[in-house]
């Protein structure tokens, strides 16, 4: 994996982006911890703080961290043209990221905790939340013209699969912002606060994931082409993977001249569509890595990405088979969403490991960094077990306190196991900061 000087520029900042929203975001979780305590809350001055800092707290966390990660491995991959652009559209994003993230603290207020993309209602925060998706445009527009299908399609060389994997992906992103701007003009007029929000960034949010899983799905192959240097993955077996998601992805704007976007069955076909369009090729991805890792080899110093790949499989795994669970609203639906989440997460999380000392900075701590992996892959396994299991016995989705109803022995024990849980992988949020953070830093 040998990133081109020309693009080492690009590739950085936008790791560090990234890095820079999950530290924020690390900070923002203790602030909510410190909301919900007794006492000490009081002198928490925003109203409703623990909301508005949820929402800032998942879109730099998820949100941003994960198109931060994509503009990581398109200007890994694409060729060096249109720098420009790609300076405007890293500059244009962090200004946004930048805005979202100080929102609560000059004043943005009013949390809507609508799907994928939760906002405060709020000209501060929408302002950013603007500025960041003409970043992301920007982003997906160089990334397309620097990375395009057809000569991925045709192309042998070492890495080949990885590029075209990267080039489906951005033909995703730009399918999920045509369904964000169709989405926004369908919505019926009248229609405000997280009604609208919840239609707006449906039937985006759920094309966005798709762009994710490829990613993801690049970045396993990555590392286990690291950890494992024979390995490889058949060329057109590759494409049939990649080509899947994509052509489950294109056709998804068709839907909005079948149904209206305020219709329930808009909604559902959005959700199947991202479960039967992503789930085929993210199973027999993980099936062929983990097969490989069972029966091949591994190369010195990797213990720590190896440890990052198969916590990774595992949560994206446990999110997958927990959501054929899902039956109403309770918190059944958080613990499939975390699990896939933190699988994303985790994988980047291993090739952050792997890019920093290729990116000149310090060699990360192998024994702090595969401890890591399984600190925050276990606590959050620990974490959606409980809310899987909680919401088995009817406890509901997004209350808390009284309003959640923990009046019997194994509601209580499960949301305790969800705390726990929660708790440990805070600490492994932790150490990965520290870990980046201090080879960023020339301590490795």
């Amino acid at each position: 994996m040998i990133i081109p000087e020309s693009n080492r520029g690009l590739v950085k900042g936008w790791l560090i982006l990234g890095v820079a929203c999950l530290l924020f975001a690390g900070v923002l979780a203790g602030l909510l911890v410190v909301s919900r305590t007794p006492y000490v809350q009081n002198v928490i001055p925003w109203l409703d703080f623990f909301h508005t800092a949820l929402v800032v707290h998942v879109d730099l966390s998820v949100l941003i961290w994960f198109v931060a990660f994509a503009g990581v491995l398109w200007s890994m991959y694409g060729d060096s043209s249109m720098m420009a652009p790609g300076v405007a559209a890293l500059g244009i994003a962090s200004v946004g990221a930048l805005v979202i993230a100080a929102s609560p603290f000059v004043g943005a207020k009013n949390p809507l905790m609508n799907n994928y993309v939760p906002v405060l209602d709020d000209p501060i925060f929408l302002t950013g939340l603007g500025i960041f998706f003409v970043g992301f445009v920007l982003l997906v527009a160089r990334s397309v013209i620097t990375l395009p299908i057809l000569r991925t399609l045709r192309d042998r060389a070492e890495y080949a699969q990885t590029r075209f994997g990267l080039s489906a992906a951005a033909l995703v992103a730009v399918v999920a912002i045509a369904c964000f701007i169709l989405s926004i003009r369908s919505i019926p007029e009248g229609t405000r606060g997280l009604s609208y929000y919840e239609l707006a960034f449906w039937a985006g949010g759920h094309i966005l994931q798709f762009m994710h899983t490829m990613v993801m799905i690049v970045v396993w192959f990555l590392l286990a082409r690291v950890i494992m240097p024979e390995f490889r993955v058949n060329r057109w077996l590759s494409i049939g993977l990649f080509g899947f998601i994509l052509t489950a992805a294109v056709c998804s704007p068709i839907i909005f001249l079948i149904y209206s976007t305020e219709s329930a069955a808009h909604r559902e076909i959005f959700t199947e569509l991202m479960e039967y369009g992503v789930g085929p090729s993210v199973v027999v991805s993980a099936v062929l890595i983990v097969m490989a890792i069972v029966s091949k080899d591994k190369a010195p110093d990797t213990r720590h990405l190896l440890a990052a790949l198969l916590s990774s499989i595992s949560l994206f795994a446990a999110g997958g088979i927990i959501g054929f669970l899902i039956e109403g609203v309770n918190v059944i639906i958080p613990a499939h969403y975390h699990g896939v989440i933190v699988g994303v997460t985790l994988a980047y999380m291993g090739l952050t490991y792997y890019l920093l000392p290729q990116l000149g900075y310090g060699r990360p701590s192998y024994r702090l960094a595969q401890l890591q992996a399984y600190v925050y892959g276990g606590g959050q396994l620990l974490h959606i077990t409980g809310l899987a299991l909680a919401g088995g016995y009817g406890v509901q989705r997004k209350v808390a306190g009284a309003a959640q109803g923990l009046d019997s022995i194994k509601k209580l024990i499960s949301m305790g196991l969800m705390g726990l849980g929660g708790m440990i992988a805070v600490i492994g949020g932790v150490m990965f900061l520290v870990v980046t953070i201090s080879a960023i830093r020339g301590k490795g």
